[in-house]
């Protein structure tokens, strides 16, 4: 079992940066693909970043160039970097694991076993 919790979250002007971090307990996180999805108001969740067991990343179209997922195997987390963040970038952020999910279903949500409560975004314009 893999326990996840969300951090970073908070309010900010657009063009600011936010750094999120997901803390895992219970296993390795440098074990698993994981993922950061979002969801806002009203809208589907929906993928953010991953990163692979391989150090792999990758980004939604318009996450690339301004966001950056990392891994920090010494304190057993995974960090979601936003640069230049938007009024569209407003949602509550998700981390979450999987185990053995391969390439083609890095973006399916339904892949992933462990989900963190999520924290919350907002960018004001």
């Amino acid at each position: 079992q893999v326990h996840l919790v969300e951090s970073g979250g908070g309010s900010v002007q657009t063009g600011d940066s936010l750094r999120l971090s997901c803390a895992a307990s219970g296993r390795t996180l440098s074990n698993y693909v994981v993922a950061w999805f979002r969801q806002a108001p009203g809208k589907e969740r929906e993928f953010v970043a991953v990163i692979r067991r391989t150090g792999h990343t990758y980004y939604r179209e318009s996450a690339k160039g301004r966001f950056t997922i990392s891994r920090a195997n010494a304190k057993n987390t995974v960090d979601l970097e936003m640069n230049s963040l938007k009024p569209e970038d407003t949602a509550v952020y998700y981390c979450a694991a999987g185990a053995g999910i391969i390439l083609s279903s890095i973006y399916d949500s339904d892949k992933y076993d462990y989900w963190g409560q999520g924290t919350q975004v907002t960018v004001s314009s």
